[in-house]
């Protein structure tokens, strides 16, 4: 029992793991009771057993096992971290449980799996189990079929997800093993159960007698609707509330359930899809052509196998779709049409809505083909008819079936109607809206009257169908003039329809028929409905009529029997009232008489008609007041307006009577039930009396309220009719001027735009010019609600007229149309139609459907088309043309266009960009020409231009987006969004596409009312395109994903993400919250409610989308200067100037004649918008070859905001004489307004740039004339142009330096050259180079001139991208064809000569012996000698020097002296301030040149330079050392790649962003190639500062500078983080950073993340997640002692300084924390003395009291966590590392230790040596003398291998230090000579650094910084000249140094081969202490000032270091060593 009694004592977690089986029995059997006994879920004692939940299922004893089943059972079901552990539990049930002999263990095993669901964790559960079934033991399957039989029995088919089930199913039946089969059966009767026939499909090819078997159990089984009877945690109130209801015997939720349980399978949703077109018979074409009809059949029959596949895969069936059309179109075999049909069946049922797009094509054909008798192929083309009718939607086939109504065939008649009654009960009354039903009944009504018995039928059978789906009183107004007979047969046959309509729930099989139809959501929700009347129901829409005022629903229902009765009855009672006033029979005179004197005194109604006026008047001022004081219900207003027309009634002659007469009108018409009959009494009255001029006024009023009662459209089309039919002009023109009014106070909704444009037309040819111009005014209303679309119906009027039309049309641009004030009060409950959704669509496309459209489908021949596809792209584009061609000519056209879909189609990919173009600009005609119409070609032409959004040329793109939202605006997005194709789009994995894409999702769906079916499709591809590695895709799909939220809600988003891997469903997740955040609502539908949007019930189609901002804005008066209003006021205040300029308001700054005021205004931040919408994409990008009319229109729109009005008029005046006027005002405003001049810059020189196109010479000089002006304000300003607009001007400028008159060629040199005072030389060269190319040799001269005199003002550096580069550019010229060009050339080369001397034959490369001659020649004749750098520029712009040295960010002022940056006080101090510009060549970089340097060592002596060394090394008094105490010549020998780098390194620091991004780049392409990589061997503590550095510069200055463009710091941080990352990732060089430097850059890395206002920036979030990513590299890859150690001193500082942040420091501890995780694997790694030296001295500085002092825990605790894991990994071991702590009391380390020792001895139980115990303290002293021997012989192991051999000799030291009586000389005596004097020589280096250290005075030049820092005791401050690791230098890097040299000459004795380098040795001191921040700053600066004084070759000792080190004293010896070395070197040389 020994045994017993250890395990006993364990702790129940340990037990558990115990190898001992009765030991994990118990500790089963404990766990099971504490589990039991834990009643809060969240307890942390679950997450104790986290780990070994797996262990106990898993148990290798049976009957262990049993009893680790049913703790994990309860752990699972009540631990709330259980679902961590599901893969790895269920995946050992599976394993482990489900093969065991005992039924309970299975039982539990289920349970567990059972729970798991339960828990939320279902995937989860359902992978592992099906992985299960691939095992071979069919135990396991068996059990894992019955597990999911028992899930889904329980939890039922919503959880449990059937069709990876089903997948497997058959493959299950095969099985061998019979109980497999038996359970596979089973599984499959529980899943009939949830889906019932859909699984019939899926099992079709099972063995037979297996299907008949299950057939028998299928009929078993009850029919009611299963319900689940367990339910997840989150459902459990669902549960409760079930239970509730059974109780209460209510079973009406079971209905609803069922509703949305039985249709949410569709059987083919469960098939797997198959590929045809690949197993197509590969003759098939061939075949399909054949002359013999049997041959033709052999090819058919072969589709016909084929697509019986009920699922087919997507893929282009374009052709096969064509041959099959063909054989039913030509084929004379009828056998042969009707199998063709058959295939086409096949292919609609198979691919679905992917047929969709084929349908089109297709179904004019087979229509046409009914004329067929024969009635097999009748049937199968009704088949086809209708399978493909469900593949896509009425409305996209409605014109090819319309048309082919008008057919004289009788039969083709009957079969089309037939079809249509068909589609219809496919409908509902949302998806049959009134615009369609409307053709489809006017058709079907001649078809009512034909002379064919089958054709009226089947007419009266469509026209019955579709009363039936919407109700009679949508088709009523259809039916008007159908006489009774037929009305009552329409309604007959209505009746008998209701058996299909009707869907019961028996009709499953229907159902699934309606799934894949879009848009029929509707019709489930009315499924279960007794009353198919209620089909109407969805109709109006909850979101549309949520207002209704009087019971809207009962009236709905309330009549099931009679579906046929009086239309109104039925209908909701809001229009009720409306038909009643409607049918308000005319009264008789008398009864008007008689219902008036009732209401009015008796005295009115005798005087109404007196002959004396006053008695009149009188009787008026009494009618009034009657009419005043009366009820509204008690009112008649017939009656009292009869009495009105009364004689003299409209006749009345006294003005006075009249006024109050019309007053009397408005107010009937305010106050009754004022009817339409009323209206027409008087409307005839007020028409005539509206131009009176006393009285019009009073009519007007009248009017509109009569529009007020009667609705604005109906009262509209009276007046308009009344006005036109009589011949008084004036009452024309002020009815058209009411009717101006009348819209905007009204909306457009539901006008008739058709009979007002006819008054129009006749208005605008009226002689009156008042009639006229209130035409045009009217037409300018109009524009604001039609848009564009409404010119078309004037194109052929005068052309002056035209111009007028189309100025007013100009005055409306950019205007939103008012907000409705009137109309909408009175009728929110009682609104003008039923369905509002339809009506904005029907209001658009009335202007469009009045068009007269062309036929243009006979010009397409199959010439064209096979034109436009032919080889050779002349021809091709011949085509393209012939094709614009005929759409211009024919305007507008009909959706029938032939095969030119295709042919355009195969364009769009063309491999020819500009024929790419064309198409698209083609097809952006075509959307335009056919208007709405083009809806039925989105499938097949709009997605294939989508694709195009994915070229990788811009303006191609550009093209295409423009095309996609030319078409989008014709469609509307429910087109695009239907079906998987938009979602098929951006799953490719192409950036352009993505980022295109969903911008252009983002701008249109916040635009949508309804939410699209089909967008969920999307989702998973836009969560890709979230962690897309394109930054651009990135950003773009999180500025969609609040548009995507916006419509489907963040429960199906969040759902969605299931399937995603976890990291990354977590970081969607956090976007998702944050995107819920911003989710913009859903724009509400046009509801009749007062609180409508902006723009009111105008048609959203004719909507701005500016109208909801601008909406708002457009009343204010004060022009404020904000960008989006100041477009608006512009507006607003033209209107007012035109009421009149009585009235005196601000806006009249801005009047016409009004020219004073500023021209520019300061619009703030208005040009970084301009730049951000330009970058994303908003607007077009300033790049053409030719302006095109939208980029002129764009700037218009642009600087609307920021230019006066009437500035902006002359500079886009047609005439050139205005632009001189604009040119010279802007002279004049040049000096005066130069904030504004710079505010709008870049718009400034677009428009200029548009004038380098005119052909005006005048024009042209002013332009250049003014430019030079303004860029001398620039210079003087100290502007720097932006990188915006300098690609936007500079190249237009090019162009005209090739101009051939002189004086605007010297012009445009001028300003080129006062350009480079703006806008640095160096980014001008590559626009001038681009200019070089030109095809105008003028130009290809005089810019070769302009790159020499850039090259002489500026030096090489200029040379972009590299000097090399460049000049093979330039030397190619010199054998243009044209003498100036070649002059140019060469004497530009001559000129690089003169500055950089012979080394330009190297840069030229090879030329032609022609070229080269002619080049030596002239440089012989130039004759210069080269000169030194030029120095020129230094003196001559001086404004330019500074602001590269101190500030190149945009800064105005002069160099900013406060800069924290230490590197500009480097730069500035280093002689030349063009530092950065200029390079002596020597030091130039020569990329090339380090390429291909593979490091080989030159074995030829280094030409050793003589130095007197006794004056460098005067004995003691040396300042310390300096790293560049050494010939520069010796880094020669380095190779030059290393000064490079230093260089480069060097630049990373830059103030300058673009210098600094430059410089990470190189490093990048460094560091990429890993053969390149190990150049930065040796740098990495240099660069790591350089980057810190940055870092720094970032926080302090760029971030807090306004002017700087917060995306170039997001660049600038994206450089330095993919820098380190990739850094980090090469572990050889992570390794090499050095303590003190990876703290500054966790110090760096930190502050970033915390930094708030990073959080702010768009792509902040990304910046710091990527942060994150660096730190977990930081931390894993870094030399773990270093990093381990620098964390530690970097939590002591956070802690020490007051100012840190607690978050900070908890940052710091996290990371401390992962570092404790990796411990383990990395502990033999670590050199743990140090650690814990660290740890000492943290535990120095902050005792025990002092942390529990601080607020948080955290640092306590953290300690204490590392210090116990080093504890449980080393074991009692730990105490030997503590040899480098010289006063161990110091700290409560050791004591801290033993106590841990201690207890983890308690705890393992063993006998603890009491003397251990006791002695701890001493333990080192009271070794064995065995023991020092191990000891001993571990340090001298370390010495002798390379890697640790600095770590040996210091513990070596430290060890004789301590035991100073200790005996080495036995390790010593058996190693060779040379090892024992290298580690003598070693020991006496550390000696010498120790004592030297020791003995520096504490006061000795510590900065007043180093007070902060954390190291204790002045011994050790660390000298800050160091190496590389920051840390002290003594003479031994100089001995290193020479060993090199030693080497290389081949001096090294060949016993030193295997001596380890010194530098490792002794460049560490033996104590390694982190260098303070300061420390390391001044040392690297010291270093990066060296390497770019190396370049500019500055005088060695110029340099004076800031080092605030300390002096280190050296030992002469050393010194004289040396020197005797370095003279054997020489003598050796001799």
């Amino acid at each position: 029992m020994g045994d017993d009694s250890e395990w006993m004592k364990l702790p129940v977690d340990q037990k558990c793991e115990h190898k001992l089986w009765k030991a994990r029995l118990n500790g089963y059997e404990e766990a099971l009771k504490i589990f039991q006994k834990i009643k809060d879920e969240k307890s942390p004692e679950w997450s104790k057993f986290l780990g070994l939940i797996k262990k106990f299922v898993t148990d290798s004893n049976a009957v262990v096992q049993l009893k680790g089943l049913e703790a994990a059972l309860v752990y699972v079901e009540n631990a709330h971290v259980a679902g961590k552990t599901t893969g790895e539990v269920v995946s050992g049930v599976v394993s482990k449980v489900f093969n065991q002999p005992k039924a309970k263990a299975k039982e539990l095993g289920i349970e567990i799996c059972l729970m798991y669901i339960e828990i939320e964790k279902g995937e989860a559960v359902q992978e592992e189990l099906l992985k299960g079934l691939d095992s071979k033991n069919p135990k396991i399957i068996v059990a894992c079929i019955e597990t999911l039989r028992k899930a889904l029995s329980e939890f039922g088919s919503k959880i449990i997800l059937l069709k990876p089930i089903i997948k497997v199913l058959p493959k299950l039946f095969e099985s061998r093993e019979k109980a497999v089969r038996d359970e596979a059966k089973l599984i499959a009767v529980e899943i009939y159960r949830w889906i019932r026939d859909a699984l019939r499909p899926p099992l079709q090819n099972i063995n037979s007698v297996q299907l008949k078997e299950l057939e028998e159990e299928w009929v078993k089984l009850p029919t009611g609707a299963p319900r689940p009877t367990r339910f997840l945690r989150s459902q459990q109130e669902l549960e409760a509330k079930l239970e509730q209801q059974q109780s209460a015997g209510g079973d009406a939720e079971g209905g609803g359930d069922d509703g949305d349980e039985v249709p949410q399978i569709d059987a083919y949703e469960l098939l797997e899809a198959v590929e045809i077109l690949s197993k197509l018979p590969k003759d098939f074409y061939d075949k399909i052509e054949a002359k013999k009809w049997q041959e033709r059949k052999e090819a058919l029959e072969a589709v016909e196998v084929l697509v019986k596949n009920p699922k087919l895969e997507a893929g282009d069936y374009a052709d096969l779709v064509k041959a099959l059309k063909k054989v039913v179109g030509k084929d004379t075999n009828v056998m042969l049409v009707a199998l063709a049909a058959k295939c086409l069946t096949g292919l609609a049922v198979g691919l679905r809505k992917k047929f969709g797009q084929y349908a089109g094509h297709v179904v004019p054909t087979i229509l046409e083909k009914f004329k067929e008798k024969k009635p097999h192929v009748v049937q199968a083309l009704q088949e086809a008819m209708d399978a493909i009718f469900l593949t896509t939607t009425l409305q996209n086939i409605s014109e090819d079936v319309l048309a082919v109504m008008d057919n004289k065939n009788p039969t083709i008649k009957q079969q089309t109607s037939l079809f249509i009654a068909r589609s219809f009960r496919h409908c509902t009354a949302s998806t049959l809206p009134k615009s369609l039903l409307k053709p489809f009944c006017a058709a079907l009504l001649k078809h009512i009257n034909d002379s064919a018995p089958e054709v009226r039928d089947a007419a009266f059978e469509a026209l019955g169908t579709a009363l039936k789906v919407v109700g009679e009183k949508v088709v009523n107004p259809f039916l008007v003039d159908v006489d009774k007979l037929k009305l009552d047969k329409i309604r007959e046959c209505s009746e008998k329809v209701e058996l299909v309509h009707g869907k019961k729930a028996g009709l499953a099989a229907e159902k699934k028929e309606f799934k894949p139809v879009p848009g029929r959501t509707a019709a489930s929700g009315a499924a279960g409905d007794k009353d198919t009347k209620d089909i109407s129901a969805p109709k109006p829409g909850p979101l549309k009529k949520a207002p209704a005022t009087k019971a809207g629903g009962p009236p709905k229902k309330g009549k099931p029997t009679a579906p046929g009765g009086p239309g109104s009855a039925g209908t909701k009672n809001k229009k009720g009232l409306e038909t009643k006033e409607i049918v308000e029979p005319e009264l008789s005179l008398e009864v008007c008489e008689e219902k008036a004197s009732a209401v009015l005194p008796a005295t009115c109604i005798q005087l109404l008609d007196s002959s004396n006026w006053k008695e009149r008047l009188a009787c008026m001022e009494e009618f009034q007041k009657a009419v005043e004081l009366m009820d509204r219900t008690d009112m008649p207003c017939q009656a009292l307006v009869r009495m009105l027309a009364k004689k003299p009634g409209w006749k009345e002659t006294n003005f006075q009577v009249m006024q109050m007469k019309l007053h009397i009108v408005a107010l009937i018409a305010q106050k009754g039930h004022f009817s339409k009959t009323s209206a027409q009494i008087v409307l005839d009255g007020l028409v005539d009396k509206i131009g009176d001029v006393k009285c019009g006024n009073n009519a007007k009023e009248a009017m509109t309220a009569i529009a007020e009662a009667c609705m604005l459209p109906w009262t509209a089309e009276q007046v308009m009719s009344m006005a036109f039919s009589q011949k008084n002009p004036k009452n024309q023109s002020e009815t058209l001027n009411w009717l101006s009014n009348a819209i905007k106070e009204f909306g457009f909704s539901g006008l008739n735009v058709k009979a007002f444009i006819s008054n129009v037309k006749t208005a605008l040819a009226a002689t009156n010019p008042a009639v006229r111009t209130s035409a045009i005014t009217l037409l300018g209303v109009m524009y604001l609600y039609v848009g564009p679309s409404l010119r078309m119906f004037f194109e052929d009027e005068k052309p002056a007229l035209l111009s007028q039309i189309d100025a007013e049309f100009e005055k409306m641009q950019g205007q939103s149309p008012p907000a409705p004030t009137r109309g909408i009060s009175k009728h929110s409950s009682s609104g003008a139609d039923e369905e509002d959704g339809d009506e904005p669509d029907d209001g658009g496309n009335d202007v469009v459907d009045l068009l007269p459209r062309t036929e243009i489908s006979d010009k397409i021949t199959s010439e064209l088309v096979s034109k436009i596809g032919d080889k050779n792209w002349k021809i091709r584009k011949e085509g393209l043309d012939e094709v614009a061609g005929i759409i211009n000519e024919a305007k507008f056209i009909q959706p029938h266009i032939g095969e030119l879909p295709t042919a355009l189609k195969g364009r769009l990919n063309d491999s020819n960009k500009i024929l790419v173009q064309q198409t698209l600009n083609i097809l952006q005609q075509l959307a335009v020409a056919m208007g709405p119409n083009i809806k039925q070609h989105v499938k097949n032409l709009g997605i294939p231009i989508i694709t195009v959004l994915g070229d990788s040329k811009n303006n191609v793109r550009a093209a295409a987006l423009a095309t996609v939202n030319a078409w989008a605006e014709q469609t509307g997005m429910k087109e695009w969004l239907e079906g998987e194709d938009l979602s098929e789009e951006l799953k490719k994995e192409n950036p352009f596409l993505r980022q295109e894409l969903l911008g252009w999702l983002a701008e249109k769906l916040p635009t949508l009312r309804s939410t699209p079916t089909d967008l969920i499709l999307c989702v998973p591809h836009l969560y890709s395109c979230l962690e897309d590695r394109n930054g651009d895709v990135r950003k773009k799909a999180q500025d969609a994903l609040p548009f995507f939220m916006m419509h489907l809600g963040y429960e199906k988003m969040a759902k969605a993400t299931g399937k995603l891997k976890p990291t990354s469903k977590d970081q969607v997740l956090a976007m998702l919250e944050k995107a819920k955040a911003n989710m913009p609502a859903k724009p509400a539908a046009p509801a009749k409610t007062t609180s409508k949007p902006a723009g009111g019930s105008a048609p959203a189609k004719f909507q701005p989308a500016s109208a909801p901002v601008e909406d708002s804005v457009s009343g204010t008066v004060e022009p404020k200067p904000d960008p989006k209003k100041a477009k608006a006021l512009g507006i607003s205040s033209k209107a007012k100037s035109a009421q009149g300029k009585k009235v005196p308001s601000k806006t009249s700054l801005k009047d016409d004649e009004d020219k004073s005021g500023p021209v520019f205004i300061v619009v703030p931040n208005g040009k970084e918008q301009r730049m951000k919408d330009e970058k994303g994409l908003k607007v077009l990008k300033w790049n053409f070859t030719t302006p095109r009319d939208e980029y002129i229109e764009q700037l218009k729109t642009q600087m609307s905001s920021c230019v006066a009005k009437w500035l902006q008029d002359e500079m886009f005046h047609a005439d050139f004489q205005h632009h001189n006027k604009a040119l010279a005002v802007m002279v004049d405003h040049l000096e005066s307004e130069k904030e504004g001049v710079i505010g709008c810059l870049d718009l400034i020189l677009k428009w200029l740039t548009l004038r380098f196109f005119d052909t005006n010479t005048s024009v042209l000089m002013k332009a250049l004339e003014y430019l030079k002006l303004l860029f001398t304000l620039l210079s003087e300003e100290e502007y720097h142009l932006t990188e915006n607009e300098a690609s936007s001007f500079i190249p237009y400028l090019i162009l005209k330096v090739g101009e051939p008159k002189d004086v605007i060629r010297k012009d445009v040199r001028a300003i080129l050259n006062r350009m480079c005072l703006v806008y640095p030389a160096s980014k001008m060269f590559p626009f001038i180079m681009e200019g070089t190319k030109s095809k105008n040799s003028k130009q290809r001269a005089e810019c070769l001139e302009e790159l020499g005199c850039l090259v002489e003002s500026y030096g090489m550096n200029v040379c972009q991208p590299t000097p090399g580069k460049a000049l093979k550019e330039i030397a190619i010229h010199i054998g243009d064809r044209d003498n100036a060009v070649r002059n140019a050339a060469l004497n530009t080369i001559v000129t690089v000569y003169n500055v950089h001397g012979d080394q330009v034959f190297k840069l030229i490369g090879t030329l032609s012996e022609k070229d080269m001659s002619m080049l030596e020649e002239r440089i012989k004749r130039s004759a210069k000698r080269p000169a030194a750098a030029p120095v020129k520029q230094v003196e001559e712009k001086p404004q330019r020097t500074q602001s590269i040295s101190s500030n190149a960010n945009m800064l105005r002022k002069g160099p900013a002296e406060d800069m924290s940056s230490k590197l500009n006080q480097a730069r500035s101090m280093s002689g030349h301030p063009e530092a950065a510009q200029m390079v002596r060549r020597e030091f130039q970089l020569d990329l090339d040149e380090i390429e291909n340097d593979n490091g080989t060592v030159r074995c030829e002596m280094p030409e050793l330079v003589q130095h007197k060394l006794d004056d460098i090394f005067e004995p003691v008094l040396i300042p310390e050392p300096k790293i560049r105490a050494v010939s520069p010549h010796f880094d020669d020998m380095h190779s030059n790649t290393a000064s490079t780098i230093n260089f480069i390194i060097s630049q990373v620091a830059s103030g300058d962003i673009n210098t600094s991004i430059q410089a990470l780049t190189q490093i990048d392409e460094v560091l990429r190639q890993e053969d390149k990589a190990e150049a930065m061997s040796g740098h990495i503590d240099q660069f790591l500062i350089a980057t810190f550095m940055q870092l720094r510069l970032i926080y302090n200055t760029h971030m807090a500078d306004e002017k700087l463009d917060k995306d170039e710091i997001i660049k600038l941080y994206s450089c330095i983080i993919g820098n380190m990352i990739s850094l980090f990732q090469i572990e050889s060089l992570a390794r090499e950073a050095s303590t003190g430097v990876l703290k500054d850059l966790m110090h760096g890395l930190i502050t970033l993340m915390l930094d708030s206002r990073i959080e702010d920036l768009e792509e902040g979030q990304q910046v710091i997640r990527s942060v994150n990513l660096l730190v977990v590299k930081v931390l894993e890859k870094s030399d773990q002692t270093n990093i381990l150690s620098a964390l530690l001193v970097l939590l002591q500082d956070s802690l020490l300084a007051t100012a840190s942040s607690p978050k900070f420091s908890e940052l710091v501890m996290k990371c401390l924390w992962r570092m404790v995780r990796l411990l383990p694997d990395t502990i033999n790694s670590i050199n743990l003395d140090r650690i814990l030296l660290d740890i000492h001295i943290f535990m120095k500085v902050f005792p025990k009291e002092k942390l529990k002092q601080c607020k948080s825990e955290f640092p306590i605790r953290t300690l204490k966590t590392l210090l116990h894991t080093l504890c449980k990994l080393k074991g009692p071991k730990i105490l030997d590392h503590l040899t480098m702590i010289d006063n161990k009391n110091e700290s409560e380390l050791e004591a801290h230790l033993c106590r841990m020792m201690k207890h983890s001895m308690d705890q393992t139980g063993s006998k603890a040596d009491k003397e251990t115990e006791k002695g701890a303290s001493r333990i080192d002293e009271k070794s064995s003398k065995a023991k020092v021997n191990d000891f001993l012989a571990e340090i001298f192991k370390k010495i002798g291998s390379k890697e640790n051999t600095k770590e040996g000799l210091a513990e070596l030291y430290e060890y004789k230090k301590k035991y100073s009586d200790a005996d080495i000389e036995p390790f010593l005596k058996n190693s060779s000579q040379f090892f024992q004097s290298y580690v003598e020589r070693g020991l006496r280096v550390i000696e010498m650094e120790r004592e030297g250290k020791g003995r520096i005075p504490t006061s000795t030049g510590i900065s007043p910084q180093m007070e902060v820092t954390c190291v204790p005791a002045p011994t050790s401050t660390v000298s800050s000249t160091g190496n590389t690791n920051g840390e002290e230098v003594g003479p031994s890097v100089y001995l290193e140094r020479l060993k090199i040299l030693r080497q290389r000459c081949g001096l090294d004795n060949t016993k030193q081969d295997d001596r380890p380098p010194l530098t490792s040795l002794l460049s560490k001191p033996a104590v390694p202490t982190v260098a303070s921040s300061t420390d390391m700053l001044h040392s690297k600066l010291s270093q990066l000032r060296e390497s770019r004084e190396q370049h500019q070759h500055s005088d060695l000792d110029s340099n004076q270091t800031h080092s605030s080190g300390s002096m280190t004293t050296s030992s002469t010896a050393n010194i004289d060593d040396l020197k005797k070395r370095l003279e054997r070197i020489k003598s050796s040389r001799k």
